[in-house]
């Protein structure tokens, strides 16, 4: 599982002098009360020139409220705005755990201190949202127009997405706002004011939070099933946009959307900016959703002379998952990837789960899943794995997450060589001109600091109609600390590449040493790398031509199997080696794509002739 930023904290708390103590707001400091509008507070940068500042009677018409959760408030928009597109006319007005005593179309003068507030903190790299706190309000009049929504498609949005600061990954906070050019300045404009889309295709599945995303520009980068691919650092898709609503669940349950639906109509309300990253409508009129009715894909069965491997990354996965968890991985197996032969599995964890007590085995948890997949009619696989040391290798403390193979022992068999733990590191034997291994299953090269807390990769060698094929899995250390594609530095910085780059060496490495034994040894190397097909990681992972990535063999709009953000995008990979020249590769599309999710990635498979 790739991690994510935290939630947004249950509030800014109410006690302001608590929120400077953690760096959230800029300090207040007195100012006089000149004539102030919104456009004055908001700027033409995307901090206030009047943060920390006193201001009074600011008028504007309040256009939502947020009467829920403990960072309430209310956004206010000025129906008088000035004639410059880089200053917003609207702006939230945050009340901490108490409701205001306002409705939507309340003429108000509110009266506050100027504050930025950073989701997660100063240090998370996000972007700030301009808010006043500590605020006082009278209403003049009641039931008054809003003001138009400003239509978010593609003509109001640039196709290039953010500006880059002078210096590599400097901060653009203090750049004049450019919204003509840019689809980041575009929307910063606009923070606090009502946006709209229509007729939004869906490009990220509902979540748990009741949230969800879509594209404003329907013709862009668009992947085979209608999300929108991310496939290259320079293109982030610019017209993704989070949907969140304030409309009451009673009255109006939030849609349960899959990839390619769509918010059909308009979904308007003011824009605000997410600490998961992202700009997001916060909704007061939501589009009706029509379901496209996106099918789970099944692959088809390898033939009699192929063999077939597949990579499944099936998310902490312990004996304390449910039941029900177990028994969609095996159906997903058994059906929709038509009984591999052999499957790389991410995420396996020890036998009892996140409770961190010096447990490191496994067997509990993949007795579990192949007890699954014979109920649901498939084969009795085997299973071969090593046990990790205990908390060495990343992921959920206590958890022990590690690599492990499943094989069926009536299509292949496994070549066991004793000698592999999780400290000795297996070796290329060269053995009558052929390729063996010291050690099977066994770790690659685990004393070397690019695995430091994270999974070493297992190789394990195996043998299909009397042909040796070694298969290399891996799970590479994780995005983490890494800043968002909307971050305030751009380019944003990606330190944890630094680590998979190394990772990316240390096996590549190893298949060169497999091959330099046998130049025609079959090899595949598969799992969640974490990375996308274009980075560097990938780029050394294949340096020398050793390995080819089959997803570039792929359509470009078919090349993902992991959505996050709303971006289609390819964390999970399947190499070969160059004497594999017969392969026929599959992403199959049963999970990331949609609400309803057994894991956050889809598995995939390929089916070569060794």
């Amino acid at each position: 599982m790739s991690p994510r930023a935290l939630r947004r904290p249950a509030a800014v708390t109410a006690v302001v002098a608590s929120a400077l103590a953690a760096g959230m707001l800029v300090a207040p400091q007195s100012a006089s009360a000149d004539e102030i509008r919104i456009h004055d507070i908001q700027g033409k940068t995307r901090t206030s020139p009047l943060a920390g500042k006193q201001v009074t009677e600011v008028p504007g018409t309040v256009t939502a409220v947020r009467a829920f959760g403990s960072s309430r408030g209310f956004w206010v928009q000025d129906t008088r705005p000035d004639r410059d597109p880089a200053t917003s006319e609207g702006i939230f007005v945050y009340t901490g755990s108490t409701t205001p005593a306002l409705a939507v179309g309340d003429a108000v003068l509110v009266s506050g201190i100027v504050a930025e507030y950073y989701p997660g903190g100063a240090g998370a790299g996000l972007q700030s949202i301009t808010q006043l706190t500590k605020a006082t309000w009278t209403v003049r009049s009641s039931g008054n127009a809003l003001p138009a929504a400003f239509r978010l498609n593609a003509s109001s949005l640039p196709n290039r997405y953010a500006p880059e600061a002078d210096v590599e990954h400097g901060n653009i906070e203090g750049l004049e706002l450019n919204p003509r050019s840019y689809a980041l300045d575009r929307y910063e404009s606009l923070e606090g004011m009502r946006v709209a889309v229509r007729n939004a295709p869906v490009t990220g599945a509902t979540s748990e939070h009741k949230e969800l995303w879509v594209t404003a520009e329907p013709r862009h980068n668009r992947t085979e099933r209608g999300g929108v691919l991310y496939h290259s650092y320079r293109d982030p898709n610019p017209g993704r946009v989070k949907v969140a609503s304030l409309i009451p669940y009673a009255e109006r349950p939030f849609p349960v959307a899959n990839v390619g639906d769509e918010l059909s109509g308009t979904t308007a309300g003011p824009l605000d900016y997410d600490n998961f990253g992202g700009y997001e409508i916060q909704a007061t009129e939501l589009g009706r959703l029509a379901d496209k009715a996106l099918k789970r894909e099944t692959t088809r069965k390898q033939r009699a002379d192929e063999l077939a491997v597949a990579t499944y990354n099936v998310e902490n996965l312990s004996p304390k998952t449910p039941q029900a968890k177990f028994d969609r991985l095996a159906a997903a197996l058994v059906h929709n990837l038509a009984g591999p032969d052999i499957v790389a599995l991410e995420e396996v964890q020890d036998d009892n789960g996140p409770t961190n007590d010096g447990v490191v085995s496994a067997d509990a948890t993949l007795k579990k899943l192949t007890e699954a997949i014979v109920a649901a009619g498939g084969p009795a696989y085997q299973w071969r794995q090593i046990d990790p040391g205990d908390d060495q290798d990343g992921g959920q403390p206590g958890g022990n997450i590690r690599l492990a193979f499943l094989y069926n022992p009536e299509r292949v068999s496994f070549t066991d060589i004793p000698g592999g733990d999780a400290t000795t590191p297996v070796k290329v034997v060269k053995d009558g001109g052929k390729a063996t291994l010291s050690a099977s299953p066994g770790r690659v090269d685990p004393a070397n600091e690019a695995w430091k807390n994270s999974r070493k990769p297992l190789v394990g060698q195996f043998s299909f109609r009397g042909k040796p094929i070694f298969v290399v899995a891996n799970h590479w250390n994780s995005k983490g600390g890494d800043q968002a594609l909307d971050s305030r530095f751009q380019p944003p910085a990606r330190p944890s590449e630094t680590q998979r780059v190394a990772q990316a060496k240390a096996v590549n490495g190893f298949v060169k040493e497999l091959l330099a034994a046998d130049p025609r040894a079959d090899v595949v190397v598969a799992g969640d790398l974490n990375d996308y097909a274009f980075s560097p990681a990938l780029h050394a992972l294949t340096e020398g031509k050793v390995l080819t990535d089959l997803v570039n063999t792929l359509p470009l709009d078919e090349r993902y199997g992991y959505v996050f953000n709303g971006n289609s995008q390819v964390l999970d990979h399947m190499l070969t080696s160059r004497h594999l020249r017969k392969v026929d590769y599959d992403i199959v599309h049963i999970n990331a794509e949609f609400a309803d999710q057994a894991s956050d990635h889809d598995p995939s498979v390929v089916r070569i002739k060794p």
